[in-house]
């Protein structure tokens, strides 16, 4: 495949940095929120058809450099027998964990057999260069959100005191998300997925000493379990700030930085063969274009040095961005002179 991402992430720098967004495949596009008005969220996940075209729309519609699976990181607690929905507000757990004394999880892998039906649709629609990333929920976020029940409580009161009231009960679900996490990565691999990124969206929850002792062998679990399916591994730890000192090759090939920290300052804390992706406000999409060009212009210079660089948000889109921002956005990475030789 001549894929700019996959060249970067191997080493094979050209004259910009590829450029994908989280988010991507809806929040901001026309052509996504017009689909929103006539079909449920599970609905649009579980059609394969209509998933892959989703995945696919950023391609055409913003002209990134890679596509990533339309699904959602909150599958693994699904498939573990947690009743799930998609509200308005956001998603919903029937039963969370902090209302069970004992929980009892049983984990189905079929229950993802419909995502893998959608990889194969993308794989078959996609433009032969486009190169396919999966994912999965790191396993605090995902934790989070099995104890905590909702969306809404970003900062997850009743997870957090659960996590340290009850160690060993949360030691046993970190295993059983990280066990159910490696075996969809496998199924992922094996229907053809290109790269695979971890999100731990909410690693800045706890201190960094506490996430290292609990979750750190999780994260070492799932990259060598990408690394066995021959898949490049990037790890999004939000909020893990001067943790990403702790980070080896071990952990992942590149990691993905908040807007935070300065990536100037992320590159002198991370493991020099580690690559890094990000870090753009999001939120910055907001603001006018010249607003905007004048941060963009303030990456030249680490991007002329640093050609293991992916160029992404420090999150995903946010909802009421402008589309032409995110137009505008995608163009100027590609058109810039980024000064490589």
């Amino acid at each position: 495949m001549n894929s700019i991402l996959l060249d970067t992430i191997n080493g094979k720098p050209h004259s910009r940095p590829p450029v994908w967004f989280m988010r991507q495949a809806g929040r901001v596009l026309p052509s996504y929120l017009a689909l929103k008005e006539k079909h449920t969220f599970w609905e649009m996940m579980k059609k394969s058809e209509m998933a892959a075209d989703v995945t696919l729309m950023p391609i055409d519609d913003l002209g990134v450099d890679a596509a990533i699976l339309f699904s959602d990181i909150l599958v693994i607690p699904y498939a573990m027998g947690m009743g799930l929905d998609f509200k308005e507000k956001g998603p919903v757990f029937e039963k969370p964990l902090k209302s069970v004394d004992q929980p009892n999880l049983n984990p189905d892998p079929d229950k993802l057999q419909y995502i893998y039906d959608v990889i194969d649709a993308i794989i078959r629609k996609r433009p032969a260069d486009t190169p396919l990333i999966g994912f999965c929920g790191g396993p605090l976020t995902v934790l989070c959100y099995m104890i905590e029940g909702l969306g809404t409580h970003q900062a997850f009161p009743n997870a957090t005191k659960y996590i340290y009231k009850n160690r060993a009960t949360t030691k046993k679900l970190i295993e059983a998300v990280t066990d159910l996490s490696i075996e969809y990565l496998k199924q992922q691999a094996a229907h053809k997925i290109d790269v695979f990124q971890l999100f731990e969206t909410h690693a800045g929850l706890i201190p960094v000493e506490l996430y290292n002792e609990l979750f750190m062998t999780s994260v070492k679990r799932i990259a060598k379990a990408a690394r066995e399916a021959n898949l490049p591994f990037i790890f999004f730890p939000k909020g893990l700030s001067t943790g990403l000192g702790l980070l080896t090759p071990e952990h992942c090939d590149y990691v993905s930085i908040d807007w935070q920290i300065e990536l100037v300052e992320a590159r002198k804390l991370t493991h020099p063969k580690i690559g890094l992706q990000g870090n753009l406000d999001p939120r910055l999409l907001f603001a006018d274009q010249p607003v905007i060009e004048k941060r963009l212009n303030q990456y030249l210079d680490f991007g002329k040095h640093h050609s293991d660089w992916i160029f992404n948000l420090g999150h995903g889109f946010m909802p009421g961005i402008p589309y032409e921002n995110a137009q505008f956005l995608t163009n100027w990475v590609k058109n810039a002179n980024w000064g490589r030789s």
